[in-house]
């Protein structure tokens, strides 16, 4: 995995320089849509064929995507697909897309979390956690919540490479630790 980091730093931090600062968001919300379909076995299977000329890739891929604003994709992003097609790195764009979402986050400010629960968590809910770890690792977060029955209760937050787990089965976990040291 590395060495698709590694491949895919430099297209992410070229895409992030020919950005707008009002733009990145769109356009990062476009690049993934991209990816999600580039990402797609048929798709690959499509771009690798010999016969298919690197333009009728960037028309399918660019027909198919569906686009957040519902419109074509803009030029940045065509660009950015063309030049990914012609180097041969179609397989990237997943990575790309992560990588320049990662960027595009750290330029507002914003971390991306995920909230982990044994059970479904409703608006308010989300919005008080929201809050608390906003307030606990001092920056704002962009949350998304998984469920994970297997926690039993509480929640398992993951910004970046930090985790707080407060749920049970962690204390439970702890408390094995202590009782057979």
């Amino acid at each position: 995995m590395a060495e698709l980091a590694t491949i895919a730093r430099p297209y992410a931090e070229a895409l992030m320089k020919a950005s707008k600062k009002g733009d990145a968001a769109a356009l990062a919300a476009e690049v993934s849509a991209l990816a999600q379909v580039a990402a797609d076995a048929q798709m690959r299977q499509f771009a690798d064929n010999p016969k298919v000329t690197s333009g009728q890739v960037l028309d399918v891929l660019t027909s198919v995507a569906k686009m957040p604003s519902g419109a074509a994709p803009s030029q940045a992003a065509k660009n950015l697909l063309r030049a990914v097609i012609d180097n041969g790195r179609l397989s990237v764009l997943p990575e790309i897309a992560a990588q320049f979402q990662a960027l595009v986050d750290a330029r507002s400010g914003i971390s991306q979390a995920v909230i982990e629960s044994a059970f479904p968590i409703d608006a308010s809910q989300l919005a008080d956690v929201k809050a608390a770890m906003e307030k606990r690792f001092g920056r704002k977060l962009e949350a998304r919540v998984v469920v994970h029955p297997e926690l039993i209760g509480g929640v398992r937050v993951i910004v970046g490479d930090e985790v707080l787990d407060t749920s049970i089965r962690a204390r439970l976990e702890q408390m094995k630790a202590a009782l057979t040291a």
